[in-house]
């Protein structure tokens, strides 16, 4: 089992700028970038090591941000989201071996490539709002149960279930921190018995907690000053961004 804090600079450089990111997103703007904090930290360290570190300050984050968006998320979304959720990341911890970070990134980068070039190229922003089917809610939540577990990435299929049904950016978002609160919270005793919160991967948790709040808080400050139209095609752009940064470090081109 590691014992030694992580020393090296290069590795605090990515890693204080993927925590910031995922706060930002957190706290409120484009929660797509959210997707690049594992391969900012994966360009010093592991994949999975990475995510291990996260964990403990993705918990964090989410708890301050449920405390701004509070009983502000549609509920019926988190309702047929969830059960799936809960199932994916028990698929996740029980295929933990099986599956490279590399393929799911792959995965969850083209599914990303996919929902946000249908946005740009059919202009899907001028389509009615969908509505939420338990089919859709539960096999989109197990999706991102199941790659949340691995690499932090649910944030593409729960976009896939939600931006079509056209919420306002706030329920959007609320719901978005609701449904992460509780799939994180769902991934901490796989992850214990995995062996991947060490006393080396939590104290460098602890180095990078002062952050997070941080970033939280200048992503709520960001969300209340974007105007909803500029607050979404972030998002989509994000999306389009990330899923072309996974795929291609998925396949090491």
């Amino acid at each position: 089992m590691r014992s030694a804090l992580i020393t090296d600079p290069w590795f605090y450089a990515s890693a204080a700028l993927a925590v910031l990111v995922l706060g930002v997103a957190k706290g409120g703007l484009g929660g797509g970038i959210g997707v690049i904090g594992v391969p900012l930290m994966a360009l010093t360290i592991g994949p999975i090591r990475a995510a291990a570190i996260l964990l403990p300050l993705l918990m964090v984050m989410d708890a301050l941000a449920l405390r701004r968006y509070w009983r502000r998320w549609h509920s019926n979304s988190l309702r047929m989201m969830l059960p799936g959720a809960l199932a994916g990341t028990l698929i996740g911890w029980l295929t933990f071996e099986l599956f490279s970070a590399d393929t799911l990134r792959v995965l969850i980068g083209s599914i990303a490539l996919y929902y946000a070039g249908g946005h740009f190229l059919s202009r899907a922003g001028n389509k009615p709002a969908r509505t939420a089917g338990w089919f859709a809610g539960t096999g989109w939540g197990a999706l991102a149960g199941f790659t949340s577990f691995g690499i932090h990435a649910g944030g593409p299929p729960a976009y896939a279930f939600l931006l079509p049904q056209k919420l306002d950016r706030t329920t959007f978002q609320a719901t978005l921190i609701a449904f992460f609160f509780l799939v994180n919270w769902s991934k901490v005793l796989p992850y214990l018995l995995l062996g991947q919160l060490d006393v080396a991967n939590l104290a460098t948790s602890a180095v990078l907690l002062p952050l997070a709040p941080l970033g939280v808080m200048l992503g709520g400050w960001l969300h209340t000053r974007v105007n909803e139209a500029v607050f979404f095609h972030v998002v989509y752009a994000s999306l389009l961004l990330v899923g072309g940064k996974l795929v291609w470090d998925g396949l090491g081109l």
